[in-house]
């Protein structure tokens, strides 16, 4: 009896350990007509291929995919969208799997139908607002003639807009979620602690091409403070994770055909990562994210 209550007791106190996580990221290659790939790192420095295409992009003008961001719900799905076209689509691609594997009939997302003149819908960024229960998916859209040029071309002109949603059904009307006076594109959001968020994004304009931050108490804004650049020019595609006590993001390098990181503990002051990190070759930006070590062990089995 007291053996039996003995493993009783110990398969409990298993079961309440949770599961080690492992570092993910989403990714795809130029240009961007195979799929959906991986890349994973048990430290967030060190990252490895996961062979295979796991999703193909089969929507959109162009049916291209570009900029895959991921999210895992409460409930353990996950939720993907992507750039479907460089040019004439009004939405975005969007699926969900709760493996990572087995993957829904992916689909538009039309958030920008509502403006015929709409040059793109570029790099949708996925969030869970845990404040509010629901999703925010972000993106860069030029609508020509709505904003001041600036050094910018009609038809290069972005700002950021969002939906919300709860069950990627229904969705909230598009609004303006940025407007910092300047061309911007691929923003990402960051939830340091309640009140208290960050935003990530690249300043597109010509002379700049950089990354900046900017501040908010809410994820919806209004954001303010945005920052000096910290990184050099041509960079784009930023992800951010938490490792330890510390925040890396990751960007593309695009100019340099590398990849490349900074962190940060306050979003103020900078360290690249420089030799520290090491990325696959060919890696394009996708969304970082922290899944369960045994979701990762699936997929190289898989393949």
């Amino acid at each position: 009896m007291k053996f039996s209550l003995l493993v009783f007791i110990s398969c409990l106190f298993l079961a309440c350990i949770p599961e080690k996580e492992v570092y993910l990221s989403t990714s795809f290659r130029e240009p961007a007509t195979d799929g959906l790939r991986y890349i994973y790192s048990y430290d967030g420095l060190h990252w490895d291929s996961i062979p295979g295409i796991w999703l193909q992009p089969s929507v959109g003008v162009q049916r291209v995919m570009r900029d895959p961001s991921l999210v895992r719900s409460p409930e353990g799905v996950y939720h993907l969208v992507w750039t479907s076209s460089w040019k004439g689509d009004k939405g975005f691609g969007y699926a969900s799997s709760t493996d990572l594997i087995n993957w829904s009939e992916p689909r538009m997302i039309d958030v920008m139908a509502h403006e015929p003149t709409t040059v793109n819908v570029w790099a949708p960024e996925l969030f869970y607002d845990d404040a509010k229960q629901h999703y925010m998916i972000i993106w860069a859209s030029c609508v020509p003639g709505r904003y001041d040029l600036g050094e910018e071309d009609i038809d290069n002109n972005h700002r950021l807009y969002y939906v919300t949603t709860r069950d990627f059904v229904h969705f909230s009307e598009t609004r303006l979620l940025y407007d910092p006076g300047f061309s911007s594109i691929d923003a990402t959001l960051v939830k340091r602690s309640p009140g208290d968020y960050v935003m990530v994004f690249k300043d597109n304009t010509r002379p700049n091409r950089n990354l900046k931050v900017a501040f908010a108490s809410d994820a919806e804004g209004p954001y303010s403070g945005v920052s000096e650049a910290f990184t050099d020019s041509f960079s784009e595609g930023p992800s951010v994770v938490s490792i330890g006590k510390t925040y890396a993001i990751y960007f593309d390098e695009y100019r340099k055909f590398s990849y490349g990181a900074v962190t940060t503990d306050d979003f103020k002051t900078f360290r690249y990562a420089g030799e520290k990190v090491h990325f696959p070759t060919g890696h394009k930006h996708g969304t970082v994210l922290k899944v369960p070590e045994s979701v990762v062990k699936n997929l190289l089995k898989k393949k």
